[in-house]
Parts: C-alpha cells; structure tokens; sequence
C-alpha cells in the first residue's frame, strides 16, 4: 500500500496570486501534491487565465473563506499557501486558529505578496501577521517587515527572506532569427483614465511606425471583462480601435504566459508592472516609463534607484536602460535558491514539535472593532465561525443550501455574461 502523498494547499482569490502561491508552492515543496483552492469572488480566475500560468493543480474547488474553518481536506494539508488579499488572510488567521486549536497536527501557514511592496506597507503586513511564515520578496523587504514586526511584538523571525518566485528562464542573448522586439506589459489600472491608457497606445503605436524593424507587443492580461486582481476598465483590445491613425502592422496585442513572451523580447518597457523585475533577472534591457509621471500612485517610484526611468522619446532615439547591479541585489533578483530559507524554516517548525496555535496580531482584545469588522466582511463572527444564513420559516438548513446552491450559479453566470457575452455584444456594438 502506498504512503498517502504530502499535500500543499494554495488558497487564491485572482490569477495573479495563484500565479504567485502556485509558485511559491512548487518552490517550497515540489515533491507534494498541489491542491487549489479558489475564492469566489469577482476575481475568480477563468480557465483560460488558469491556462495561461500554466501550472495544474492536482485537485481544484471554489470556495468561500467560511467554508474553510470546517474542511477537513484543507485543514490536513502539510502546508497552506495564503494567496490572498490582507483582510481575508487575518480573517483566516483568525478563524483557522480557533478551528485548528483542538488538533494534535495542523497545516503550516505561509502568506506574502504578489509583487513589490510599494504602499500601505503596514498595513498589509499586519494584517499577514499571526501566520508562521511571512515571506519577503527582497533583502530591503525583510529588513522592513522584521523591523515593523519586532516594534510590535510579533516574532520576527517568522518573516522570511526568498524572492519572487516567478523569477527564471533563459538569460537573454540578441538573437538575428528574429525582429528586435519591444514588449510593453499592460497592467490593468495603471494608468487608470481612459485618455492616459489611450495615450501610451498612441505612443506604442508611434515608436512601430518609426521603428518598422521591429516588433511591438503589446502583452495583455485579461480578455475584455475578465477581472484579474484590479478592475481593467479601459482594455487596450478595445482602444485599439480608436488610435487616431490605423495600428501599424508591426504593433500586436499578445496573451501568453510572461515568461513565454520574454523568451523572445529584447527590451521590456512597463510603467510598475513585476514584470520588470522578472525582465531584469534575465538581462533583458527593461525600460521603467516616465511619461506619466514617477507617482506612488502608479509605483513607479519603486524604482528610482533601478537607473531604468526611461521616456518614449528616449526609447524612440534607442535607450535600452540596464539596472543597477547593486539595487537587482537588494530586490532578490539573481538569487541561486532564494527559497531555501523558507525550506529551512518550515522544517525547523515541523521538527519543533506542535505548531502553537494561530494568532493573528489583530485580536479582540487589541482591535475589536477593526477585527469585528474584517470578520463579518468574510463571513465570519467574532468566534471564527460562519455567520449564520437567515433561513425565515420553514426548513433552514433546506433554505441555506438551496439558498448557497443558486447564489453560486448565479455567480457562475454573472461572471460568464461579464466576461464573454458582455464584451461580445460591445465589439458587435462598434461594428
């Protein structure tokens, strides 16, 4: 008889974090099998999005956060990645913690962040904290988080250093096969407004005509409709169509897995997107632009000291800006094994006999109010707990399952007319 396989279980809310837990998965436990949980939200990922990051999970279910404090599969998991928005983390925290108390072996818990840390830095990071490990992205990042977390009283050293965990693939070499190839990675909300997302098309569109040599792509995110992490309200699938002169042939809008679309990209141009760093630990020359300002808003400033700020004009007279070596460092880009501390520390917890029980920093007694609220938000009461579903007379646990049964349907098909009809009847709409 077979040993039952070790299990990590990723809990996602969009594609962009199950890209980043499903990769910090396979990072810390490649030999266990990968469970995916996904949170019903307007974020959920489509296949096609599942499809495009191109790792599969042994098993997949949508859930919400409640249904989790009494699932039995998730709760004997070796691990569970917390890929997830800060308040639904510390609600988690919160209410696996009470869940899990009576259990002689619980999961070990691990949360984090998607991308580069640039705002709201503490108030992410106490939300995240109570799970046993927090990683960090960066040495810079550490060094913040252990210092936020030591002033606080919370352990330490329960932050671990690592990067991010989609940093790979070929070094860069030119290669005369093939057209020089600009790629710019679109994100969905920056820049937000219409005119400035219609704007950089524009400049796009301009830097193909003077250079018909190359390549222009224009590497997309989502389908029009389609959520992903933040709300695209101004797709450039649909912009396109109202650059003030046609598109040049040379300028292309892509999908495709990132790391796909570097393979054949000699210089990478974004406005904040972690794209840029992923460009930069391949040696792929990366432009951070400038044309719409360096704003906290639009987290460029994140990279002042990369030496990547760059404008279209000084891409259109040929800048191919490199980083810094010394600032690449400090971001974790170039690291051999940069999840072999986290390896460590989830051993050392497991050799240390049982796991303490799970403490968010937000408790009651610290923050009733702001913790009351974050729990009713995600469905929970102050002990953990699913609120209850009102049921009105009649047979209520009868009325609570029809009840989740056509809630979830109707979700199902909400998300398909927003996501597939919805942008069809537009594009028939502009024909």
């Amino acid at each position: 008889m077979s040993p039952t396989p070790r299990r990590i279980a990723v809990l996602a809310d969009s594609d962009t974090r199950w890209k980043w837990g499903a990769s910090v998965a396979r990072q810390i436990a490649p030999d266990h099998a990968l469970d995916a949980y996904f949170l019903r939200t307007r974020a959920t990922p489509t296949e096609r999005q599942l499809a495009e990051v191109g790792i599969v999970p042994d098993t997949q279910r949508e859930v919400t956060a409640a249904e989790l404090v009494d699932d039995e599969e998730f709760a004997s998991a070796d691990i569970v990645v917390l890929a997830i928005v800060g308040g639904t983390a510390l609600a988690l925290v919160h209410s696996l913690g009470l869940a899990w108390e009576a259990r002689a072996e619980r999961p070990v818990t691990v949360t984090g962040y998607v991308g580069v840390v640039y705002e709201k830095m503490v108030d992410g990071l106490l939300t995240r904290a109570g799970a046993d490990v927090v990683l960090a992205n960066s040495a810079y990042d550490t060094g913040r988080f252990r210092d936020v977390f030591a002033n606080v009283g919370v352990d330490p050293d329960s932050v671990v250093e690592c990067a991010l965990p989609f940093l790979g693939g070929d070094p860069y070499a030119p290669s005369g096969g093939r057209p020089f190839t600009l790629t710019f990675a679109v994100q969905p909300s920056v820049p937000k407004s219409r005119d400035e997302r219609l704007s950089l098309l524009e400049r796009a569109a301009e830097h193909a005509r003077r250079h018909p040599e190359r390549l222009v792509l224009m590497k997309l995110r989502s389908l029009p409709g389609e959520h992903t992490t933040h709300v695209e309200a101004n797709p450039y699938q649909e912009l396109i169509g109202k650059l003030a002169e046609p598109a040049p042939s040379n300028l292309q809008l892509v999908y495709g897995n990132m790391g796909e679309v570097l393979d054949r990209t000699d210089l990478l141009v974004t406005v904040s997107s972690t794209a840029a760093l992923e460009s930069m630990h391949r040696n792929i020359p990366t432009a951070i632009l400038t044309d719409f300002g360096v704003r906290e808003a639009h987290g460029n400033h994140y990279f002042v000291e990369s030496g990547c700020l760059t404008s279209w004009d000084e891409l259109d007279a040929g800048a191919r800006p490199r980083p810094d070596p010394a600032w690449t460092a400090a971001q974790g880009i170039g690291k051999s094994d940069p999840y072999a501390a986290t390896r460590a520390r989830i051993a050392a917890l497991r050799a240390s006999g049982p796991l303490p029980q799970l403490r968010p920093y937000y408790s009651p007694q610290r923050a009733g109010a702001y913790l009351g609220g974050v729990l009713e938000r995600n469905g929970f009461d102050e002990k953990g707990r699913p609120l209850p579903v009102s049921s009105g007379a009649g047979d209520g646990s009868l009325r609570s399952a029809v009840r989740g049964v056509t809630r979830r349907g109707a979700k199902r098909l909400y998300r398909m007319g927003y996501q597939r009809v919805a942008p069809a009847l537009r594009r028939w709409g502009q024909t």
